[in-house]
């Protein structure tokens, strides 16, 4: 119980941010709407509140250099958007946007990184692993490789819910095989509420997974008293947790819960990692509004793993396997297929 408590007190911290971030939303500051003020404004709420200036190796006063010399008050509102969202991509932060009634700011370079280094063909895997006969349960797509022997799941999405009758459903339909395969390549996150969900086929007996700082002072490190998330008390299935060998599938496009998944797989014996880094995206995002009525967001805490890695630049696999295209052409996913010899040994 006292874990469930702790789980619990860390999903209140989010509700209550989550709130926070759109009570600040409301409220115009009381600040001067002019460009120069706003850019100023803008970047002091970065430079107190960001979590990840060490890690990516960020000189925020080198960035106001640089920045800072484009603003004047005369610039159009396009011009002064386009100066403050070039400033706000120097985080290289998917958590991270500019928001105005007339556009969004997007970093390129995440993107790039999550899409463009993708490490999975779809029609592949459609074709010749799912096939054209797959099942549908629920937000899993599945079926059978390996003569039946092991098991496949494609979850694309963590912001699909995960329920109860449909995880053990479908490991009910693949109680045979010899283990299971989740692929969550090119999975931009979602709720962390799922994370725990699928977490609890496993064996969970209240082990620690990862703790998570909130940014509290002005300092760049300044942060609050780390919050460590447990397992649940008991697996969903009861005293038959899946102790099978299970494979998960990860690249650059894993991005935001699908990594916090991928940090929390540490904590079981019976998963590993396969593919390539995830994008990273640990970083719970916030945010406010500008004195123009533009808002924002950008991460305000962060997540280590029970060593104290800080994986926001993206999770390593526990065995690396880049997309061999040679084998593609052939019809062939060799992550899968590495991930299932693993299985069958």
């Amino acid at each position: 119980m006292k874990a469930m408590k702790k789980i619990h007190t860390l999903l209140l911290c989010l509700v209550a941010l989550a709130f926070a971030s759109c009570e600040s939303a409301v409220m115009l500051p009381d600040e001067p709407k002019n460009p120069v003020n706003v850019f100023d404004y803008l970047w002091n709420q970065v430079d107190q509140k960001y979590t990840f200036f060490d890690v990516k190796n960020i000189n925020w006063d080198s960035v106001r250099e640089v920045y800072r010399p484009m603003v004047n008050d005369d610039m159009s509102d396009e011009e002064l958007f386009k100066v403050c969202a070039d400033m706000l991509n120097t985080l290289r932060d998917g958590h991270t946007n500019l928001f105005s009634s007339f556009d969004v700011s997007r970093n390129d370079s995440v993107y790039y990184k999550m899409y463009a280094e993708k490490n999975i063909d779809p029609d592949v895997v459609l074709l010749n692993y799912l096939t054209v006969n797959y099942h549908t349960t629920g937000s899993f797509a599945h079926n059978s490789i390996r003569d039946g022997q092991v098991a496949y799941l494609r979850y694309t999405s963590f912001s699909n819910d995960i329920s109860d009758y449909d995880l053990k459903y479908v490991l009910n339909q693949y109680k045979d095989c010899k283990g299971l395969i989740i692929d969550l390549r090119q999975n931009g996150g979602g709720s962390i509420a799922n994370v725990q969900q699928l977490l609890s086929i496993f064996d969970n007996h209240k082990q620690p997974l990862y703790t998570t700082q909130v940014k509290k002072g002005a300092g760049h490190n300044d942060f609050g008293d780390p919050v460590t998330v447990y397992a649940a008390d008991s697996s969903l299935l009861g005293n038959n947790p899946y102790i099978k060998p299970v494979a998960v599938l990860i690249d650059r496009g894993s991005y935001s819960a699908t990594s916090f998944f991928s940090v929390c797989t540490q904590g079981y014996d019976n998963v590993k990692l396969f593919g390539d880094y995830t994008g990273g995206g640990m970083g719970l995002p916030n945010g406010g509004m500008l004195p123009n009525g533009w808002t924002y967001r950008f991460s305000t805490s962060r997540t280590l793993d029970m060593a104290g890695h800080n994986y926001e630049n993206g999770v390593p696999p526990d065995e690396r396997v880049i997309l061999d295209p040679v084998a593609t052409a052939l019809g062939l996913d060799n992550v899968i297929e590495t991930a299932a010899d693993w299985i069958m040994q």
